[in-house]
């Protein structure tokens, strides 16, 4: 059986244990490890490993002996209870001792998880699995997780109602961070609101969420967006200290003032146009930057573009000018720009 869009998470989430086997494979090694801990411990439990109803096996050393799986499935084990045998990083060429195993399985056999990485149409593994007539198949794409897989993890960390606008802001931000990422940072809201009463917000995520930038670098961008030309001195000399490369600090810039120009140039308005962004902009930075599009405009955005990409241009040439006094120029130009002029 071939699973297909949202039945891949609810099925990893609970898994038929009458079925003898399971296959989970991707080209991101995190997210099908992701999704084999989560259907593993809905198989077994939290405890498989201390009660030995867990078996592990590389799947690399099936083709030199394929009986261990086979023996492993049958396996008397010592603690009542269901048990797996997980089968990690398997090829192709271990399709053959896993045809055997599933040949001879029988309800009461240990459940089969084998994991993957990328697999071709024409893999050995896929056909078996798919044209099995009870093992199932979960490919795992790249897609971030859906807000069914958020509201589980949110779930299993203690926080069973949450606002619609904080699990928007979640969604928005499975977009920005890879599944592992992501997981973690749910794990810690769960703790931050731990016998907190009061419902999840904005702010909150916010607070937990991962930087994806250097907080002084961030900073300094937002002083230039604001025209805060007093504040800008101070961090300037904070960033150059820290020893940042000019050219990761305009390409910074460019990339801040580029999104500030598409949301500006949105019909649907800067708030919902830095939503859609990839990556998207969440939480108080999303409002920051709202009023930051607001107060520039189209014509004015148009000229900040063009100025930091004709300073990423000189910085790439062959120009003798010294780099980060050049950088610093056309940012103070920016900062200092008079309010008002569209």
């Amino acid at each position: 059986m071939l699973l297909k869009g949202g039945e891949i998470a609810r099925y990893l989430a609970k898994p038929d244990p009458s079925r003898p086997a399971l296959l989970i494979h991707g080209q991101d090694a995190m997210r099908v490890a992701l999704k084999r801990a989560e259907a593993v411990r809905a198989l077994v439990g939290e405890k498989a490993d201390e009660e030995m109803r867990l078996t592990r096996m590389p799947g690399a050393g099936l083709k030199k002996d394929p009986a261990q799986l086979i023996d492993a499935v049958r396996e008397i084990g010592f603690f009542p209870g269901p048990r797996v045998v997980l089968v990690e990083e398997t090829p192709d060429t271990a399709a053959d001792a896993i045809r055997e195993a599933l040949t001879g399985w029988r309800q009461g056999d240990a459940v089969i998880v084998v994991t993957a990485g990328s697999l071709s149409k024409s893999s050995a593994l896929r056909k078996l699995f798919e044209t099995h007539g009870q093992a199932v198949t979960a490919p795992i794409y790249d897609d971030p997780p859906g807000e069914d897989e958020i509201a589980r993890w949110l779930s299993d960390a203690g926080l069973h109602q949450v606002p619609p606008e904080a699990m928007r802001e979640l969604v928005l931000l499975a977009r920005a961070l890879d599944p592992g990422d992501l997981r973690q940072t749910v794990e810690k809201i769960g703790l931050y609101k731990y016998d907190d009463p009061t419902p999840l917000t904005v702010a909150d995520i916010a607070l937990l969420a991962p930087a994806t930038i250097e907080a002084d670098l961030d900073e300094l961008i937002h002083v230039v967006a604001e025209r805060r030309e007093g504040d800008f001195g101070a961090l300037m000399r904070r960033i150059e200290q820290q020893g940042l490369a000019p050219v990761t600090l305009c390409i910074a810039a460019l990339r801040h003032f580029r999104t500030l120009h598409l949301a500006a140039a949105d019909p649907a308005g800067p708030g919902v146009a830095l939503a859609r962004a990839r990556p998207p902009v969440f939480g108080p930075r999303r409002d920051r930057m709202t009023r930051q599009a607001q107060a520039w405009g189209m014509g004015p955005l148009e000229e900040a573009v063009s100025l930091l990409l004709e300073t990423d241009m000189t910085l790439r040439s062959t120009s003798r000018a010294p780099q980060m006094p050049l950088v610093e120029r056309a940012l103070l130009r920016l900062a200092m720009k008079p309010r008002g002029r569209r």
